[in-house]
């Protein structure tokens, strides 16, 4: 959500916002604690809670495409949690309907192509994680193409889900759960071991365990790796202290996001900058991890293409004058 977004909908509906969305943002997060992740996912659901109407989620979607456009992405995958909204909008179909809507408008109005990944919440029951997966099934090849897991990993773990995540790789969904990033490495082996992970949310601190390196390496499975998130929430003291280059180096599959801009007060763009300025990424390797996220994405098999010769052609380039 863009910030000033955020303050307009706020005044509009009501909404009290805390200085650190306002006259602070981005925010000083610093999560390494269970008092900063309080904090955090207070922030976070404050945001979230101006979303009081249609209108107000179709805008969100598509001013997030205009943005990901200007950044110059041509695929995006966003994630959400349907119960989140579910007393808002109707119930969880409705407002899973609606999201699929808004991205399907907001993609004919940018030409950036969206992806819609389903996520269930750790720290609810794993049943509700099931009725989550059925639902996100349904929606295969209509705009769904990934099952996720979010929230807090210290508050439930993967083995738990595993059913639900059993439930959507079988109706073809790509399995994306966090892991990695607030707990060590076990938690990542959770996420390959039980869900069967295609990508990993983070999943940093798979440079702690060589051995766990190696099987993500031999799998193929993608690390989504947000340094200025990583940064936000403590995981890792400086942008030089994210374990970007060392995942590479390692042939790791990586996809740089930025994980929550509002937040983190930084896009997409800014990812591959901290890559180029703190992990001495050349040309040639930023445009790897570009192909890296291509492939580990949902997108149509056209638009990979598309996507890859573009990547291509940025680095045949000549450099700007």
């Amino acid at each position: 959500m863009r910030h000033s977004t955020l303050v307009e909908l706020a005044a509009g509906h009501g909404v009290h916002l805390p200085d650190a969305l306002v006259e602070d943002w981005p925010p000083r997060l610093r999560a390494t604690d269970e008092r900063g992740w309080f904090r955090f996912q207070r922030l976070y659901d404050i945001a979230r809670s101006v979303l009081k109407t249609p209108d107000d989620l179709r805008r969100l979607l598509r001013e997030t495409a205009e943005d990901e456009a200007s950044e110059g992405s041509g695929w995006l995958e966003i994630q959400v949690d349907p119960s989140g909204y579910a007393s808002r909008f109707g119930g969880l179909t409705p407002t899973i309907e609606l999201v699929l809507d808004a991205a399907r408008a907001a993609e004919a109005a940018t030409g950036v192509g969206i992806g819609v990944v389903i996520a269930a919440n750790r720290t609810r029951h794993p049943l509700d994680a099931k009725t989550l997966a059925r639902l996100a099934v349904r929606y295969t090849g209509q705009g769904v193409v990934g099952f996720g897991l979010s929230n807090d990993e210290r508050r439930g773990r993967a083995y738990d889900f595993e059913g639900a995540f059993r439930i959507a790789k079988r109706g073809g969904l790509l399995s994306t759960p966090h892991g990695g990033e607030l707990l060590g490495p076990a938690s990542v082996r959770e996420c390959l071991d039980s869900l069967e992970a295609d990508r990993v949310g983070h999943g940093v601190r798979a440079i702690e365990d060589p051995r766990l390196l190696e099987r993500i390496v031999e799998r193929g499975v993608a690390l989504e790796v947000c340094p200025a998130s990583n940064v936000g929430l403590g995981v890792a003291s400086t942008a030089a202290d994210v374990p970007v280059r060392a995942l590479y180096e390692a042939g790791a599959r990586i996809a740089l996001g930025a994980d929550d801009p509002l937040l983190f007060g930084s896009r997409l763009a800014r990812q591959y900058e901290l890559a180029r300025t703190e992990h001495a990424f050349s040309d040639a390797e930023l445009a790897d991890l570009a192909r890296h996220s291509i492939h580990a994405s949902a997108a149509p098999d056209a638009l990979r293409k598309r996507l890859l010769a573009d990547v291509d052609a940025w680095l045949a380039a000549p450099p700007p004058r």
